[in-house]
């Protein structure tokens, strides 16, 4: 329960940036990009059940522990801190 509450603020504060810094139709577009992560985190065990989806590469065939897609999930969740704190970093050198 603690993640779902966590990954929901950190959605919405990327929703309200958005939304303050951009419009609504960046808030919109922020809002569609947010939906898998939370997604991951919030129904890790659904989705890694998924099988017989085929990406065009390859069709999967074996179920994914809940526990590595709510990790996907915050990886995709938190990757845009990291790379604006990364490219702030690289930028000051």
């Amino acid at each position: 329960m603690k993640s779902r509450i966590i990954s929901l603020t950190i959605a919405l504060g990327y929703i309200a940036f958005a939304y303050f810094d951009g419009g609504l139709v960046t808030a919109l577009r922020v809002t569609a990009i947010v939906l898998l992560p939370l997604a991951c985190i919030w129904f890790s065990d659904t989705m890694g059940g998924y099988t017989g989806v085929n990406f065009g590469r390859g069709q999967i065939n074996k179920t994914t522990p809940g526990c590595l897609v709510a990790f996907g999930g915050w990886f995709l969740l938190l990757s845009p801190p990291i790379w604006i704190i990364a490219g702030a970093l690289s930028s000051n050198n």
